[in-house]
Parts: structure tokens; sequence; C-alpha cells
């Protein structure tokens, strides 16, 4: 946010009443703000090396990284099989 000086009082700082001050003000106060993404957390699990080459191979060709395409994975299985 600027600060310009307040040519009553030299020693005082004066906020500058900008748009992108307002908005500076308003990102950063404590208000209420819109919800955050919800954080993703880390989890392990074991598989053989050739299965997890299987499916490398498979979000490979789908354009998706190793983790994007267990997340993708794990979301259709919970679709599939959540209905049940």
């Amino acid at each position: 946010m600027a600060l310009k000086r307040n040519p009553d009082n030299e020693n005082e700082l004066v906020e500058e009443s900008s748009i992108s001050g307002q908005k500076a003000k308003q990102l950063f106060s404590n208000e209420v703000r819109k919800p955050k993404k919800e954080k993703k957390i880390l989890t392990t699990f074991s598989i053989e090396p050739s299965f997890k080459r299987e499916l490398e191979d498979l979000f490979s060709s789908m354009g998706l990284g190793w983790a994007a395409g267990i997340r993708f994975s794990l979301k259709e299985f919970s679709k599939k099989h959540g209905e049940d």
C-alpha cells in the first residue's frame, strides 16, 4: 500500500486512498473472506514397480502426471462405486 507524507504534519504518514490501496486493505484485513481452496494432504501406499510403470504410461497417454492420474482415478472410482 502506498504511503505519502501529510503536508500538515511532516512526522505523520497518511495512507493513500487509491483503488489498489483499498483492494490491498480488503485483501489483508481480518474480515470474512471467501473460503480458500482446500489443501491437499500427502498420502502413501505401496504398489509393485511394474504396475506403477503401467499406470504412469496410462496417465501419460491421458496427459496426466502421476499425482493427477491417481487423483483422477480415485474420483472416477468413487463416482462409479459410490452410488451403489
